[in-house]
């Protein structure tokens, strides 16, 4: 009898530090993200369970721009959020200090100019024909955002005053059915807003899509304090987000990429989402060109005077935790061209 209840006893035992080693409790980690096509790998990564599985618990916020990341993240709501090349520069500059430690939106890494999410539509009745005729005309934008950059960086490689036109402000959350009402004559926005105004209304065209002009980039960055006091957990993130990217671009997983697209974008179809992610890339990588494209962006800010002085990319971005995962999972960018 004691052979026998020494014998459960130990198995018990065994059985459960088994079950603790199989099942280790999960960081939990508030992130931040924007409401476009560009933040899927957050969506997916919460969806398809690759934060989990990389031992994170995640607790997603969407919100409506970058500042309010910005904002939410100085003030220790988030731990990491999303934030634009465009225009994260600029709170850099004002004093924020924070470091990016994987590529998120865009492809940086190769094409320091990657804007095909980017465009310009114009209605059918507007009478625009060409860039010179957005003169004069009602065109509707983000002020701040990257499409904002977009329109002037466009305007200016055509010699065309960003005077000349009325430039309307409009919230993320309004451009289709200001578009579809005739508010504005064109819109300059990007997916999936521009293939919406499209199907909205009938004979509207693009005027414009990417050309070279801005990256629609982004980076997964937290305060310094954040990304260094745990580098495993840093690191894991890194993984979380590669092994994503790697998902979204195996043209096998389309639909189900398009499902979860359709569930985090309000008035997203899964059948606009499946269309538009031709224009999109995720290469998670940080490297020569990556910091060309961020230099490119604080030049353009310069000149628009919402920075006074240029800023060293390598004060940013710590590309040490995806070479890692580079190395350990090259299964993941199998896909990827070569690039910085």
């Amino acid at each position: 009898m004691r052979k026998f209840l020494c014998f459960v006893w130990i198995a018990a035992v065994t059985l459960g530090f088994s079950a603790a080693h199989a099942a280790p409790e999960h960081t939990t980690l508030n992130l931040g993200a924007a409401i476009n096509i560009g933040n899927l790998p957050f969506y997916a990564a919460v969806d398809k369970g690759f934060f989990a599985k990389h031992g994170i618990d995640p607790k997603l916020q969407l919100y409506a721009s970058g500042a309010e990341m910005s904002k939410a993240l100085n003030s220790g709501q988030l731990d990491i959020t999303v934030a634009a090349m465009s225009n994260i520069p600029v709170a850099l500059e004002r004093g924020l200090k924070a470091r990016a430690f994987v590529s998120f939106t865009g492809s940086a890494y190769t094409n320091p100019a990657d804007d095909n999410l980017l465009a310009i539509v114009v209605r059918p009745d507007s009478g625009i024909k060409t860039l010179a005729d957005l003169q004069g005309k009602k065109v509707g934008v983000t002020f701040g955002a990257t499409n904002d950059l977009y329109l002037q960086e466009v305007l200016k490689k055509h010699n065309i005053p960003l005077s000349a036109l009325n430039r309307i402000n409009v919230p993320l959350a309004t451009p289709v059915g200001l578009f579809d009402t005739g508010g504005v004559a064109a819109m300059v926005m990007f997916e999936p807003q521009n293939t919406m105004m499209l199907d909205k209304v009938k004979g509207a065209r693009i005027l414009l899509r990417g050309g070279g002009y801005v990256c629609f980039c982004s980076q997964v960055h937290g305060l310094e304090g954040r990304v260094y006091k745990d580098r495993a957990l840093t690191q894991k993130i890194a993984d979380a987000v590669a092994e994503t990217g790697a998902w979204l671009r195996n043209p096998k997983n389309l639909d189900e990429v398009a499902q979860i697209a359709s569930r985090y974008i309000r008035g997203l179809d899964a059948t606009i989402a499946k269309r538009i992610f031709k224009y999109t890339s995720f290469d998670p990588r940080i490297g020569k060109n990556t910091y060309k494209a961020f230099n490119m962006s604080v030049q353009q800010l310069i000149a628009q005077k919402k920075m006074k002085a240029p800023f060293d990319p390598m004060k940013y971005y710590d590309p040490t935790f995806i070479d890692n995962t580079v190395k350990r999972h090259p299964e993941w960018f199998k896909d990827l061209s070569g690039g910085s």
